[in-house]
């Protein structure tokens, strides 16, 4: 599947949302494991590739040693200026930075972390070679991808539903984009042909996704990331009836209260 230039784009009201619903939704339970990875080490400085709005930087924040430097980028200004909004619990430093093109210095870092943010690299293998560029030697380049999107309940949820809204042209970002780097033969391959020798380690984690009602990630979905292009290029004036649609979808799977669903992603390990 082709990514087209919409799947990158948090704008508008996109970061809010996102980080009032996705971030508790999907994101803070992965940021709470790749920080507990990161915590039992021997580190000094840490880059953040694809911070988004910080919900990863916040943990590493509170998680790390106060004399470890972090150091968290991202592509998108947008985003980074509500994570910078948001703050730290200690001074974090904030760069807007391409991860195929990173400002630093060879080996400058201990361990680059990156959470859900490399399926959305146009060039994978040079943002690997770019990662393990600034490693120190004995560093660890640590990164989250999310499985297949059968695994991750809401998210398949919503994208069904709204086949029958847009039945000749139905919104793929999800599957396409945030669920569509989840083949570990393929994650391999890109590894290898960026120059890495070493075998990455992969756990597969499953989570548990939890909301007070079905309109939350109906909302998180289709109005707090870039789903929301996909809907809007085809109609402007569906928004609201495509979230609707898509809070019914999960109402009548999982019930019209409280609701909870299964996410998966593979946390991928590998040592310079």
């Amino acid at each position: 599947m082709s990514s087209p230039e919409s799947d990158t784009i948090f704008a508008g009201s996109i970061p809010r949302l996102y980080e009032e619903y996705l971030v508790p939704l999907i994101f803070q339970p992965y940021a709470d494991d790749l920080a507990s990875r990161l915590a039992a080490r021997p580190l000094s400085r840490v880059l953040e590739i694809a911070a988004g709005t910080g919900v990863l930087t916040r943990r590493l924040a509170s998680a790390l040693s106060e004399d470890v430097t972090i150091v968290a980028t991202d592509l998108n200004r947008p985003m980074l200026d509500m994570a910078a909004k948001i703050g730290t619990s200690r001074p974090v430093e904030w760069h807007q930075a391409d991860a195929m093109q990173l400002p630093f210095g060879e080996a400058q870092f201990d361990a680059v972390v990156c959470q859900f943010g490399v399926m959305f690299f146009p060039d994978k293998p040079k943002a690997f070679s770019e990662a393990f560029r600034v490693l120190r030697p004995g560093g660890v380049l640590l990164f989250s991808v999310w499985d297949r999107i059968e695994e991750n309940e809401f998210a398949h949820t919503v994208e069904s539903a709204l086949e029958s809204l847009f039945p000749h042209d139905p919104p793929r970002f999800m599957a396409r984009t945030p669920h569509g780097y989840h083949d570990l033969a393929r994650i391999e391959r890109d590894l290898r042909s960026s120059g890495v020798v070493t075998s990455p380690h992969v756990h597969t984690v499953s989570q548990r996704s939890a909301a007070a009602s079905p309109r939350i990630p109906a909302l998180a979905y289709c109005q707090g990331s870039p789903l929301r292009n996909e809907i809007e290029t085809r109609d402007k004036t569906r928004l609201g009836e495509a979230t609707e649609l898509a809070a019914a979808a999960i109402a009548e799977r999982f019930g019209p209260g409280p609701v909870d669903s299964k996410i998966q992603a593979h946390v991928v390990t590998l040592e310079r």
